[in-house]
């Protein structure tokens, strides 16, 4: 009887083991290692070893699936983040680059919904999104872009400790104390273990000094990239290895820098004076010889300017990939710790980056680009049981696909907001790329003052990729097959006509798809100097008057500071008016002044004038109903910030010289859209077309001489036209009209 009741026993086990492991294996763990500026070139299991070996990181790949078309939605280090974590393109997630930005976590992320849904959640490194994260149990970030030595560390409680030693083994020892003291065994987990490495400045742990020292790396064939071929913005960048790196920053040596025409001066290395003076010392005695070596040959004259480049590329690759073998060993410890523990059955692992990085390759370090090398970024994935060991996988990848995939692991509904797309489908299915797979990514870039990169967006399919620079107007697209290393665009070569037409059309129906329309998307120009400056006067400015009326526009609104000044003095001096009119500004840039400090001393203007939208026109042609979305955007921004005041909205203005102009009808179709903005209670339409028009509706020289801005005459015409409403809205006093004549 026992033998028979040991066997039911047994066979009731059997029959309920299967069912556990399926609901176990429906709800995984997750440890998602993620570093910083990480290129695959760096990872031997992309490269092959080309550079360095990375036997930890390898283990991921040979024991899961390794992705080769894996691509950024905007490469630079918050908004990758804010892309992974929300699953959106920047636009949608409010992050759209690391200047002034500040990640919205009240909004939908992934974490969020695995802590909601049982999960428990913790982080652990570089957050780097200025806010405190949300939807983790557990988080100890570092503060901006945090240190290499000696790292303080912000707690969930806002104080910051300082924790000895190097950061990278720091935040391993973190993670894996966290994995063996704090979590709660009986719950799936989500563990983001995140590394500073290998980001500049590439301060290595000491173990590392004298990796490489024996040989020379070998030198990307695009070190000496002139640019030709290419957009003119590429020559604009300052993140060249040859013109762009500090002598004590990126290069190591102490004091000033003895050679400024070759190395910067002004940022000295800031890990060195964390250290203590034991680090400093082993830090010396790595750094210092091969330093005194190089200055003494270039005081010798025995360097020419392209072998001081290459000196620079030896100092900074070594350094670059000294970091990351720090990463590796993290990798291996985590890897160690989950088999040692048994969590590695049902724990998925990924390795991924914010971005790549470029290591020498067109003469640069850094990334933002949409070339290859900052486009790319790793990811590869182990699961057991799931994903078959030594997979490859040529589906193409987004940043934004992590999301949903985290969510599809843990059986969680995707929420309708999510742009990217789970790849469960080709992790299930060895690789293989699903026929109803995307043909196409979508990338964005925004642009920001530092290392002065253009802003561009584009796609890339898996043989061309096409770019577009709003700044120049200029279209680049580029044979993957026949030119890897994208040194020259063929936009222009006939042979390629009907593969550019593709693209085209393929690019605005991914903008369409993922709702990109850049009239709403807050933009700066702080990249062009003259733009900095007059926004920084016009802050000053609001800050020291009552301004109770102002003008909002474009180069046609700032005008009256040139051929309408004689005008404003008559009709607005006397008013508190300010005149925050920007040359070349769309509707984004308006909206960006003012969600970004034009009004910080402003308390209740009496009337705000809004013209703007005519440089969307002139700039893109862009689809009218656009343009009206961003001037909609300024008007509900203006309600906000200043409730009280009267808007007055004008139409605006005709250009060209005929009202067949192809411009023109566009306007024409913006204010048909914007009229209907009007409303009693705050805002009033008005659309003044009628005073600069002639017979027939044409455009005189006299009134406008280039047909688009005023002249004289034309800004008297312009006070003239909106005087009565400026009276009624604002309670001003009328302006004689004969003392203006």
């Amino acid at each position: 009887m026992k033998s028979v009741i040991l066997k039911l026993v047994l066979l009731l086990a059997l029959a309920i083991q299967p069912a556990n492991m399926l609901a176990a294996a429906e709800r995984p763990n997750i440890l998602f290692i993620f570093s910083d500026d990480h290129a695959t070139e760096a990872i031997s299991a992309y490269s092959g070893g080309r550079l360095n070996n990375t036997p930890n990181l390898d283990r991921i790949a040979n024991e899961g699936m390794l992705f080769r078309n894996s691509f950024c939605a905007n490469s630079i280090c918050g908004p990758s983040r804010a892309n992974i974590l929300t699953g959106k393109h920047s636009h949608k997630n409010g992050f759209l680059n690391n200047e002034q930005m500040k990640f919205d976590g009240s909004q939908m992320t992934f974490p969020k919904l695995l802590q909601k849904n049982g999960y428990q959640t913790a982080l652990m490194g570089k957050w780097h999104l200025v806010t405190d994260p949300t939807g983790f149990d557990k988080w100890e970030i570092l503060p901006g872009q945090g240190n290499y030595y000696n790292p303080h560390f912000i707690q969930m409680d806002g104080t910051r400790k300082q924790r000895p030693g190097y950061c990278t083994d720091i935040v391993t020892d973190l993670a894996l104390d966290w994995l063996s003291e704090e979590r709660d065994p009986e719950k799936p987990f989500l563990l983001m273990c995140q590394h500073k490495a290998p980001h500049r400045n590439w301060s290595p742990a000491p173990r590392h000094y004298h990796l490489f020292d024996d040989h020379d790396l070998p030198l990307p064939a695009t070190l000496f990239d002139n640019y030709s071929g290419r957009s003119k913005t590429l020559a604009d960048q300052e993140m060249s290895i040859a013109k762009n790196m500090y002598w004590g920053h990126d290069m190591k040596f102490h004091g000033k820098s003895l050679f400024p025409e070759f190395f910067l001066e002004g940022i000295p290395n800031g890990e060195y004076k964390r250290m203590t003076p034991q680090q400093q010392a082993r830090w010396d005695a790595a750094y210092e010889p091969k330093n005194q070596e190089l200055i003494a040959s270039m005081e010798s004259g025995r360097m020419n300017t392209e072998e001081i480049t290459k000196w620079k590329y030896q100092r900074y690759i070594k350094d670059y990939l000294r970091t990351v073998q720090a990463v590796d060993d993290s990798v291996g410890r985590l890897l160690d710790y989950l088999d040692a523990t048994g969590l590695s059955e049902n724990t998925v692992v990924i390795y991924s980056s914010d971005q790549g990085f470029y290591l020498g390759e067109h003469g640069w370090y850094d990334k933002r680009w949409m070339f290859e090398e900052s486009l790319e970024m790793p990811f590869m994935i182990r699961w057991p049981h799931v994903i078959e060991g030594g997979t490859t996988s040529h589906a193409m990848i987004q940043n934004i696909d992590y999301a949903p995939t985290f969510l599809e692991m843990a059986g969680i509904e995707r929420p309708s907001e999510i742009q990217g797309t789970s790849i469960m489908p080709v992790l299930k299915d060895k690789g293989r790329v699903p026929t109803d797979w995307r043909d196409a990514i979508y990338y964005t870039y925004y642009g920001e003052r530092t290392h002065a990169v253009a802003a561009h967006d584009g796609v890339r399919t898996t043989q061309h990729k096409l770019m577009f620079f709003p700044k120049t107007r200029e279209w680049n697209l580029f044979d993957l097959v026949a030119d890897p290393n994208e040194l020259r665009s063929v936009h222009a070569d006939p042979k390629y006509a009907d593969v550019l037409e593709a693209l085209k059309k393929r690019y605005h129906e991914l903008r369409k798809q993922y709702e990109v329309n850049t009239a709403v998307i807050p933009v700066s120009r702080t990249g062009e100097d003259w733009w900095q400056k007059r926004w920084q006067a016009k802050n000053k400015e609001t800050q020291q008057g009552p301004g109770q009326l102002l003008f909002i526009g474009d180069s046609i609104t700032q005008g009256w500071e040139g051929r309408g000044k004689a005008t404003w003095d008559k009709y607005y001096a006397n008013r508190y008016a300010i005149n925050l009119g920007f040359s070349g500004d769309r509707t984004e840039h308006a909206l960006w002044r003012l969600e970004k400090g034009n009004f910080k001393g402003v308390e209740n203007p009496k009337v705000a004038v809004v013209m703007v939208g005519t440089n969307n026109t002139g700039h893109f042609d862009q689809d009218p109903t656009e343009t009206a979305a961003g001037v909609t955007a300024i008007v509900e921004q203006l309600n906000s910030q200043f409730p009280k005041t009267k808007v007055l909205l004008l139409g605006v203005f005709p250009r060209g010289a005929t009202p067949d102009d192809p411009k023109r009808k566009i306007n024409t179709a913006i204010n048909e859209q914007i009229a209907k903005l009007a409303n009693q209670e705050v805002v009033e339409y008005l659309d003044i077309s009628s005073v600069f028009l002639g017979e027939g509706g044409t455009l005189s020289k006299e009134i406008m001489p280039d047909l688009l801005h005023l002249s004289e005459e034309g800004y008297q015409r312009w006070a003239a036209a909106i005087e009565d409403k400026i009276v009624e809205l604002g309670g001003f006093q009328k302006v004689d009209q004969a003392t203006t004549e």
